[in-house]
């Protein structure tokens, strides 16, 4: 019995300095993190207001990380191919992904047999934006209010909207869902084509991401008739939100943005990586490039992340109910 008794406290102490040792590991790792370049996904095309957003993050990083930090776009299915290359990257934190709410909480809800979990597969850094998204017409459209927009699709059986991502596309369709309208949609794979159309006539209106749009309001592509937040942005100030614009019961519809990290990425390089991304937000030259782009930063580390994706999913689910959306 003594020599089984021996043989099992043998055992434990195998055990307990393997975990020690995995422990004083992963420490070892995150002290030396990063050890090379790291990759930051977007899964937009270069040149889209997600580009503009991760390449200015990516370029804070590299300066506190000491390493390149490269932006790799990968477009297609509105994010959901990056999401993909993310789920089956090396866990080190040497991969990493700009996402935004749209993509984390509203796909489950627009995508059949999703090849992922974002709860499951991916882990929350750190928030880093909310962007404004603006509903816009043509500069030579003569529709100069949502009122007028809306009187229009009334009448206008063949009415057609543009969108480029989740949130244009259901922003769209809670606004058409409410004043008993049915534009069709059409989806495109970059904003800037899809301005275009819009300044030609092709297409009646659409629902642009702030980070690109408010460019092309201030150079005259697009007419602002609205933001889709509960409050006006400085950046356009003039322009009302839908609420002001006469859509009373129209709930808020803004881009927030975060890193993610594939599941498993340990704790001390997620925390490392985290507190680098709070000090850039904190940075008086990202609120003022922000600020040009119709963004606020937002502050919120791992723990946030998570809880405000949770509620997030919670909104999408009633809000894509509400609109009549399906998956497809």
């Amino acid at each position: 019995m003594r020599v089984k008794a021996i043989a099992r406290l043998a055992g434990a102490l195998v055990i307990g300095s393997g975990a020690v040792a995995a422990v004083m590991g992963t420490r070892a790792a995150a002290q030396d993190f990063p050890s090379r370049q790291i990759t930051a996904y977007v899964g937009f095309p270069a040149g889209s207001g997600a580009d503009v957003l991760a390449r200015y993050f990516s370029r804070k990083l590299s300066d506190l990380a000491g390493k390149p930090v490269i932006v790799e776009n990968k477009p297609g299915a509105t994010s959901n191919i990056a999401l993909g290359l993310l789920q089956k990257a090396r866990p080190d934190g040497h991969t990493i992904m700009y996402s935004a709410n749209s993509n984390m909480a509203g796909s489950r809800f627009l995508f059949k047999d999703m090849p992922f979990d974002t709860q499951r597969d991916f882990l929350p850094i750190a928030q880093l934006t909310q962007t404004t998204f603006l509903l816009a017409v043509g500069p030579n459209s003569p529709l100069r209010s949502v009122a007028e927009l809306t009187q229009a699709l009334k009448t206008n059986e063949r009415a057609k909207y543009a969108y480029t991502n989740q949130t244009s596309q259901l922003a769209t369709e809670f606004y058409a869902s409410l004043v008993g309208v049915r534009p069709t949609p059409v989806s495109y794979r970059t904003s800037a084509d899809a301005v275009g159309d819009l300044a030609s006539g092709a297409i009646d209106f659409m629902v642009v991401d702030g980070t690109f749009g408010t460019g092309q309001v201030r150079a005259g592509r697009v007419r602002a008739l609205a933001v889709t937040t509960a409050e006006r942005h400085p950046a356009l100030a003039d322009v009302p939100t839908m609420r002001e614009a006469g859509v009373a019961e129209y709930d808020e519809f803004a881009s927030w943005w975060a890193a993610w990290a594939p599941a498993g990425t340990p704790k001390p390089v997620i925390d490392k990586l985290a507190g680098w991304f709070g000090e850039i937000v904190r940075m008086e030259e990202t609120r003022a490039f922000l600020a040009g782009v119709a963004g606020t930063p937002q502050i919120g580390g791992p723990a946030e992340t998570a809880a405000r994706l949770e509620r997030e999913i919670g909104k999408w689910e009633r809000v894509t109910r509400a609109a009549g959306i399906q998956p497809q």
